[in-house]
């Protein structure tokens, strides 16, 4: 890691050492609120976007340079593992991923496989041609998501609002159940480290849906598998970041899993949480993504409510408590990026 991405904003932020502000980023802040992301969406695939190391850094650098953001995060998809897994992946406007060959029994997860690094290689050039364009400037943030929430798309066979196939299974069968989440945690170890490998300066692990389940049921078919994944990371100046839907809830577990970062859903006060976790991780968090449809005066009170009442903490990193919607208005995102770079504690 060179000096100047060492001592950014957010590489000490995460590291829970001292910042003279929060430093910023958004998830899906490289996304569709953006014109020059429909200027190359409306050339390609989604996939194809993925898939071609140029126009993922393309596409990557977009909020670098339009929003002059303090951390990148890779353009990919949470999804990538299960389609070099074996899973049919399409993704259609207006619905969102989908798997033609779901996962239904023992034979479709026998199927699965887990040699698939050399699938995921256009990952790594990815990253090396977004680092090359970075060139020091500030981190980039590579990712995964989390085994229980890829095990959802794989069995639901693309989005869903109850979960309720997955959550037979995880009632019906748990053996099946952890014989999958088995493999795409094993191919979740390989991918994270090959991306260390690659060059990126941080990583995230999304569990998109922990929220659908209970306690017990998290313990069980998410925390379990977070918690090897990270214990199975190269990660020496690497900080891991956790992020769950959920994670108001689900965080003294989330903890136990030794992440660097807990990244926070909007439903907790965030202080009393960042007080209530080992002083060593670090949280991020946790403004409603909602809010950017206010008024701009409305939105920069807001950030600042939250950022005074995270004044004094060591560890601190600004997002939102999910993603950019895709009708967000550039504008007030900028304008709120703009503020947050004013703040000072």
């Amino acid at each position: 890691m060179s000096q100047k991405v060492e001592n950014s904003l957010f590489i000490r932020a995460a590291q829970s050492k001292q910042t003279e502000r929060p430093p910023v980023w958004m998830m899906r802040q490289a996304g569709r609120f953006m014109p020059e992301y429909w200027e190359i969406k409306n050339k390609y695939s989604f996939l194809e976007m993925c898939k071609t190391p140029e126009l993922a850094a393309d596409v990557t650098m977009l909020p670098v340079d339009l929003l002059d953001i303090d951390a990148a995060i890779l353009f990919s998809d949470i999804l990538v593992t299960a389609e070099a897994m074996g899973g049919d992946l399409s993704f259609e406007q207006g619905v969102g991923p989908r798997f033609s060959n779901p996962v239904r029994n023992m034979s479709d997860a026998e199927a699965l496989r887990t040699d698939v690094i050399d699938k995921l290689q256009y990952v790594a050039e990815a990253v090396k041609e977004t680092q090359q364009r970075l060139n020091g400037r500030i981190p980039l943030i590579g990712f995964a998501g989390a085994p229980f929430t890829v095990l959802s798309y794989l069995i639901e066979g693309g989005s869903t609002k109850d979960f309720k196939k997955t959550k037979q299974l995880l009632h019906s069968n748990p053996e099946l159940a952890h014989f999958i989440l088995d493999k795409i945690t094993k191919v979740t170890i390989d991918y994270l480290n090959m991306q260390i490998d690659a060059g990126v300066n941080a990583l995230q692990i999304f569990d998109s849906w922990a929220q659908v389940l209970s306690w017990d049921d998290y313990t069980e078919f998410s925390h379990r598998y977070i918690k090897e994944i990270i214990s199975n990371l190269n990660r020496d100046n690497v900080p891991v970041i956790s992020f769950a839907k959920g994670s108001s809830v689900f965080a003294p577990l989330m903890a136990e899993a030794k992440p660097d970062v807990i990244s926070v859903d909007w439903n907790a006060d965030l202080r009393s949480l960042k007080e209530s976790l080992p002083q060593s991780i670090a949280v991020q968090g946790n403004l409603d993504p909602f809010i950017f449809y206010a008024d701009k005066e409305v939105i920069k009170k807001r950030i600042y409510k939250l950022f005074d009442s995270m004044r004094g903490v060591d560890g601190y990193i600004f997002n939102l408590g999910h993603g950019i919607m895709p009708d967000f208005s550039f504008d007030k995102v900028k304008y709120a990026v703009d503020a947050i770079k004013e703040y000072r504690y």
